[in-house]
Order: C-alpha cells, then sequence, then structure tokens
C-alpha cells in the first residue's frame, strides 16, 4: 500500500513514480498523471479516464461537441484523439488504459447530476443511506456503463468490511480522496497469509498485524493486489479499480480477524479491529 499526498508541495512526485513504476509492471498499458490546474487536457493515442481531484473548483468542459459544467466528483471518458478546454483550472488525476471505452459511455461522469446514476449500497458501503454511486462498472446489473479496463465509483466508506483481491485473478485498486471525516483512516495489511491462519498468529505478530494509515482530502492510495484494506470513520474517494471490479474476487478476512481476538482474548487497543456483520461468516464478492 502506498499514499501519494498529492497536495504535498512537489505532488509527493517521488511516490507518484513509484506507484506508476509498480502499476505498469502488474498492468501494462496502464499509466497514472496527476495534472495540477490545468486548462485543458490534449489529445492522446489512447484512452484516458480523467478525475476532477484535490479542487473545490469548478468550470465549464468542452469535449467535441459537448460542454459541461464540471467539479470535485466529475469525471471525464477521453477516447483516443480527444481532448478537453475549460474555461477555468481543474486539476486531474488521469489514468490511460489501454482498450477503448464502450460507445454507450458518456463522456462526461457526474455522478450528482446524472440521473442513471443513483445510490446503490454494496461493496465497501452496505450501508441503507450509503452515497455510493457507481460511474463505470464491469456488469450491467451494478450500473448503465460498462467497462472491462476500468471501474470506478464515488462512495463514503464509513465501516467498510475487510478484505483483499486475490494475486491471481485479482485487481489493483486506487483511492482519489475526496474529504475525510474526523477519525477516518485506511486498516491494511500486507500479511494476508498470516491472517487467514489465525490458529497460527500469537499474540506478538497479532499486536502488529494490521495497520491504521490516516488520510486527507488530495491523497491518491494505491491499493495492490494481495493487501488488506478496510477504510472507516468517513472516507469520501473515487475508488478506482485496474481493469476493474472483477467479480469474486473480493475476499473478506473479518471472520478471521475475529477468530484471532477470540482465541487470543485480545480486547480493547490490543483487538484487531473487524466489521462485526462481515464476520459472521466467510465473505466473497
Amino acid at each position: 500500500m502506498r499514499v501519494v499526498r498529492l497536495l504535498s508541495p512537489d505532488g509527493d512526485a517521488a511516490a507518484l513514480t513509484a506507484v506508476n513504476e509498480r502499476l505498469h509492471a502488474q498492468r501494462p498499458g496502464y499509466a497514472l498523471e496527476f495534472t495540477g490546474p490545468v486548462r485543458s487536457l490534449p489529445a492522446a493515442g489512447t484512452s484516458r479516464i480523467a478525475f476532477v481531484h484535490a479542487s473545490d473548483a469548478r468550470a465549464h468542459a468542452t469535449l467535441g461537441a459537448t460542454r459541461a459544467e464540471i467539479g470535485l466528483g466529475d469525471a471525464i471518458a477521453l477516447r483516443a484523439g480527444s481532448a478537453v478546454e475549460l474555461d477555468a483550472p481543474l486539476a486531474f488525476v488521469v489514468v490511460s488504459v489501454p482498450d477503448a471505452f464502450d460507445d454507450a459511455v458518456p463522456g462526461f461522469l457526474r455522478p450528482d447530476a446524472d440521473p442513471r446514476l443513483r445510490d446503490a449500497p454494496g461493496g465497501c458501503a452496505t450501508e441503507s443511506d450509503a452515497y455510493r454511486r457507481v460511474m463505470l462498472t464491469w456488469s450491467s446489473a451494478n450500473g448503465p456503463y460498462l467497462s472491462h479496463a476500468v471501474n470506478c465509483h464515488r462512495v463514503r466508506m464509513v465501516d467498510s468490511f475487510s478484505h483483499y483481491h486475490p494475486i491471481d485473478g485479482g485487481f489493483e485498486e486506487l483511492y482519489l480522496v475526496h474529504d475525510v471525516r474526523p477519525g477516518g483512516r485506511l486498516l491494511w495489511s500486507p500479511d494476508v497469509a498470516r491472517i487467514e491462519s489465525p490458529a497460527s498468529v500469537d499474540r506478538a505478530t497479532a499486536l502488529t498485524l494490521v495497520r491504521s494509515t490516516s488520510l486527507v482530502a488530495g491523497d491518491l492510495v494505491f491499493i495492490p493486489r494481495g493487501t488488506m484494506h478496510r477504510a472507516v470513520g468517513g472516507v469520501l474517494a473515487h475508488v478506482v479499480t485496474i481493469p476493474g471490479f472483477v467479480p469474486a474476487r473480493e475476499i473478506g478476512v473479518d471472520h478471521h480477524l475475529r477468530a484471532i481476538d477470540e482465541r487470543l482474548g485480545l480486547v480493547g487497543d490490543e483487538a484487531l479491529p473487524y466489521h462485526v456483520a462481515a464476520s459472521l461468516a466467510p465473505m466473497v464478492r
């Protein structure tokens, strides 16, 4: 797991380069860019999705014959050869992808303005009143705009379940953080093998098994396959998956974390945090 502090003075350039190198090694044809404030996105030879990021500013954007007002939370799906002009500067996180978008995918993806994008509790926000708007999805069962190159939704994560995406057949995940309520953070662990063998975990190991990283608005979080993660406390973000939310590749581990706590008698500050409802049985989504 790597957090890139995009709002630091140098944009955390070294960290972004490291994430880009790892992403490209694992997923040839993909690349990340943080533009900083710009008034245009020039044409490129690949498809891209550009997420408005790190600013509450708004601008009118022109993409071909289409014009729309966009701001934080919105994204632009750019086909190869397409360019965007803006009447005011906005900053973007741009993800280059190797495959073209379906014709049905609109150029402007605006989760708070498109009537087809409604709250759909699920995944990392299962509360009945969850803010979770699926912008690009793997399956038509989850939303109107399909892609097998990149998926994304905008979601407020309050109490997500602990899970990982397997090395074999899983996917990489990005959080583009828009807002964090007090106490909002990412719980994570690189040691899934130990978590999935709860009987082998001793007390000393348990106390360092799950890590906590505070997040701030503007962060880019890279979560590689094989990393357990769980956002809690009210993290609002674009959740971006590469190549997408492949079915049955979100493997829950809360039942294992609970088993470790109960076997070792861990309570209070020593207890491993877990999602109570997700800990009652194995979970795969």
